[in-house]
């Protein structure tokens, strides 16, 4: 059996550790894709018109506060698939829930 030094046993650890972060990181980053894009289509069909409210239709202040909406998760959308930062994610999905709270609180009818 081979003898190898402790500080090389923990490189390799150091190593197998970043690699199970990288596969945790993607598994979660493709999640966080996949719901910020049901997001992004509701949003759109919301203010595209193509879903009523009540079976309302929604009026042109309503659909433009949706289009602001599907705009900004597009944007989130872009940055997480550009890279992984947690606290920007944070902000930015901070955001997005205050952006559609204000969207939901015009819809109301």
């Amino acid at each position: 059996m081979p003898k190898f030094s402790r500080p090389f046993s923990i490189t390799r650890k150091v190593a197998q550790l970043k690699e199970t972060v990288k596969i945790d990181t993607q598994k979660i980053r493709e999640k966080i894709l996949e719901e910020l894009q049901a997001i992004f289509q509701n949003a759109v069909s919301l203010a595209k018109g193509e879903t009523t409210v009540n079976k309302e239709p929604l009026t042109i202040k309503q659909r433009q506060a949706w289009a602001r909406v599907a705009a900004y998760t597009a944007q989130v959308i872009q940055g997480i698939a550009k890279g992984f930062d947690e606290h920007q994610i944070d902000e930015d999905l901070a955001k997005l829930e205050a952006l559609i709270n204000e969207a939901a609180a015009k819809t109301k009818t």
